[in-house]
């Protein structure tokens, strides 16, 4: 395979698990409306864990080398474990579309948790357009008003925020993985570790177990586990381990336009003049960020 190929696989990779990724928030607020957070979270993980149990012969011939399991272990800890609890509390409070805008801030703190621990470079150009992706940011939160479905949008906001904290600690992990353990193992050992994060949390006083199974809620944590949690990651992980975590992460900018539109789409969700503007900005900040890089 030409390297002319592999960038292109990189790409289609990448740019399919942000879709899907995408497409997450307005499943996770349709399996919301039926079931628990922490049931749904724990359904995706397991629906995972079984898809790869099928498969696990194929993915376990690994280089593994001593010390690599408190890697893998923070990696399963941060995503999907933490993540996703700040995720699932976030969507309870705030629309799905300024969930995703939120993302948008997430190639910010990878860019510079790069810098620190793998030493790639960070440009002026970049910390500009990061800063005014901050400040739209700021504003679509500040701008958000209550709605039957946004509760409180400022906190929901701060918590998808948390969510990205802790989406920046799996991204430089995952980074320094990649050279050794397969997309799709490290797709399984995030499966596995994170039926096993949500197993307690099933048992505490504020979960409520479901009674009964309606179709929607249930089709939801289907679609969860299989096409984001296997598929998603899974592609995503393999962009990731043919590029910088600099370059992988700028796909990330894709999430905020793709949700707004499927939040339009599918729940009908809408924004209000400013926020629209805060968007515009938080888009135009990562496409200054990234110009340079695609110029090249």
């Amino acid at each position: 395979m030409t390297t002319s190929q592999g960038s292109a696989r990189a790409f289609l990779a990448l740019l399919a698990g942000v879709t899907l990724w995408a497409s997450s928030f307005v499943a996770l607020k349709i399996a919301f409306k039926h079931f628990d957070p922490m049931v749904v979270i724990f359904g995706r993980m397991f629906i995972a864990s079984l898809c790869f149990l099928t498969v696990f012969k194929s993915l376990r011939h690994i280089d593994y080398q001593k010390g690599d399991w408190k890697r893998l272990l923070f990696m399963g800890v941060c995503e999907p474990g933490f993540y996703f609890v700040f995720e699932a509390m976030a969507l309870s409070h705030t629309d799905a579309s300024q969930a995703g805008m939120i993302c948008a801030l997430l190639p910010l703190l990878v860019a510079v948790a790069a810098r620190f621990v793998l030493g790639e470079r960070i440009s002026r150009r970049t910390l500009t357009g990061f800063t005014l992706a901050i400040i739209g940011a700021c504003t679509l939160s500040m701008a958000a008003e209550t709605t039957s479905t946004a509760s409180n949008p400022a906190l929901g906001n701060f918590l998808e925020f948390m969510a990205m904290i802790c989406a920046t600690g799996y991204m430089i992990t995952l980074k320094g993985l990649t050279p050794r353990y397969n997309p799709w193992f490290l797709t399984m050992i995030q499966a596995f570790i994170g039926s096993l994060f949500y197993f307690p949390l099933l048992f505490i006083p504020s979960t409520t177990l479901p009674t009964e199974f309606a179709i929607p809620g249930v089709l939801a944590i289907f679609y969860l586990g299989i096409f984001v949690t296997i598929a998603a990651y899974g592609l995503y992980n393999y962009g990731m381990s043919k590029t910088t975590a600099n370059q992988a992460s700028a796909f990330i900018n894709l999430i905020p336009v793709i949700t707004l539109f499927f939040g339009w789409f599918f729940l009908g969700e809408r924004l209000n003049m400013v926020q629209y503007a805060a968007s515009a900005l938080v888009i135009a900040g990562v496409s200054i960020s990234q110009g340079r890089r695609r110029k090249s």
